[in-house]
């Protein structure tokens, strides 16, 4: 089976953990032959866009990249942008299937086009974005998508099959932001790599973690990663609740990368108990978490979730609208506000009742990585 991904609208970096890298693998690895349509621009180190100049090669996943040029202008940030050959390169792909990733954007006519004028190529779109990422202002929700791009969304309705959303609260946005009928969206969660999980849960493995960080066998290790900024600082709030919690057994490990205004603050609450060891890579993110006994996100979603929930740990997470997804049936905690004794009292409650944490790790052992493995979501995402 020949698949085409159409990744146009987020860059495409070699070596992340993301849906449009790892659906991708596994489709690759069940035995298809794979191809990603996608831009010349990629995230550099330092967490700003650089261009990738190759035109075409294979990747660290046996799959076949195609890097297009951007029409006139070439920004990678303009809202309106177009890419230089895109028909002529899905058709040199031959597809069976095509998977775009993300509807809003004004290149869905040319997909329209080359979908038409191939009736027997089978094609699937997903979504995500939502209020909390997109359509955050009165012009950006009116103008720009119940508008401009619920026009370009629109065009693949007769040809596309399925309509995924990532998230549940990002299935609603198809149907409501661009008018897509219910019956033809779906959810199509994120999810972890599997290769990763295995490998991170192997006790070596946890036991070389633990051991570099000073954590015995016998502390409560919590973990949590992520950016610090001023638009997530609640992973502050963390280290204040865990600062608070007076038993020595009871260990934090913060990792991510943090703005520079907020250097200081985050330096004032690392001590004997709370370590902030920086920014890690993703394939490094894995054996971290796989060595803690709880998981607390106290800010908005990130894939993170999902991969944490795969490795079987359980978590206490932000109650953002349409995330739920991740509660399996009680390996998840929820907090309902910003508020350091409320992470402290639901820390607490968890590890006072030893009944109760059992109970967490037992079903995110047992559902967590059928429900968020990625070898078997990449099967999903093409069933016909």
């Amino acid at each position: 089976m020949k698949i085409t991904h159409i990744c146009l609208t987020g860059p495409v970096t070699d070596g992340w953990n993301y849906q449009d890298n790892l659906l991708p693998k596994y489709q690759q690895k069940a035995g298809n032959d794979v191809t990603i349509i996608t831009s010349k621009w990629i995230w550099g180190t330092d967490g700003k866009l650089i261009r990738d100049n190759r035109n075409s090669y294979i990747n660290e996943n046996g799959v076949k990249v195609i890097r297009l040029e951007i029409k006139g202008k070439d920004n990678f940030l303009r809202k309106l942008k177009k890419f230089k050959g895109l028909y002529e390169t899905i058709a040199e792909t031959e597809p069976d299937i095509v998977f775009v990733h993300n509807v809003a954007f004004r290149d869905t006519v040319v997909i329209e086009k080359y979908l038409k004028s191939h009736p027997s190529v089978i094609a699937f779109a997903d979504n995500h974005a939502d209020k909390s990422n997109s359509a955050t202002n009165w012009l950006s929700e009116n103008i720009l998508h119940k508008i401009i791009w619920r026009y370009y969304a629109r065009k693949l309705i007769p040809y596309v099959r399925k309509f995924y959303g990532v998230l549940p609260v990002r299935v609603d946005f198809l149907t409501e932001m661009y008018g897509i009928s219910k019956e033809k969206c779906e959810l199509l969660v994120l999810g972890a790599d599997d290769e990763l999980v295995e490998k991170s849960k192997q006790t070596d493995v946890i036991s070389k973690v633990r051991e570099k960080y000073g954590i015995s066998s016998d502390d409560f290790l919590i973990m949590t990663g992520g950016k610090i900024d001023p638009w997530k600082t609640q992973t502050i709030l963390l280290m204040e609740a865990v600062k608070k919690i007076n038993r020595p057994n009871v260990k934090l490990i913060v990792f991510g990368s943090v703005t520079d205004d907020l250097k200081d603050r985050v330096n004032s609450l690392v001590g004997d108990r709370i370590q902030y060891i920086g920014w890690v890579k993703t394939e490094d993110s894995y054996p971290l978490y796989a060595s803690a006994d709880l998981v607390v996100f106290p800010g908005r979603h990130s894939v993170m979730w999902e991969q944490v929930a795969a490795l079987g740990i359980p978590m206490i997470v932000k109650d953002w609208p349409g995330t739920h997804h991740v509660d399996l049936g009680g390996n998840v905690e929820f907090l309902d506000k910003d508020d350091a004794m409320l992470i402290k009292s639901k820390i607490l409650e968890i590890l006072d009742s030893k009944e109760k944490y059992n109970s967490m790790k037992a079903v995110a052992v047992e559902k967590g990585m059928k429900t968020f493995s990625y070898r078997e979501i990449a099967k999903r995402s093409i069933s016909i």
